[in-house]
C-alpha cells in the first residue's frame, strides 16, 4: 500500500471540510488559506455548483460551501 504524503492528506481533509455542509467547518477550512488559494478554492467552487458534469450531491455541497463563505471572498 503506497503511503500518502502529508501535502495530499491535508489537501483531503481541506476538501473534506469544505465539502462538509457544515458552516463552520467551512470557514475554518477556507480561512486556513492565503489570499491566492482561497480565490482558486472559491472559483473552484463556483465551478462545481453551476457546471454539468458534477455529481449532484458534489453540487450541492459545493453551493453549500459558497453559501457559507459569501461574507469571506
Amino acid at each position: 500500500m503506497k503511503e500518502q504524503s502529508s501535502d495530499s492528506l491535508d489537501l483531503e481533509y481541506l476538501w473534506e471540510a469544505l465539502l462538509s455542509r457544515r458552516s463552520g467547518q467551512v470557514q475554518v477550512a477556507f480561512n486556513s488559506l492565503d489570499e491566492e488559494r482561497k480565490a482558486a478554492v472559491y472559483s473552484h467552487l463556483q465551478r462545481m455548483a453551476s457546471e454539468p458534469g458534477w455529481h449532484p450531491e458534489q453540487r450541492l455541497s459545493a453551493q453549500a460551501a459558497l453559501d457559507a463563505l459569501k461574507n469571506e471572498a
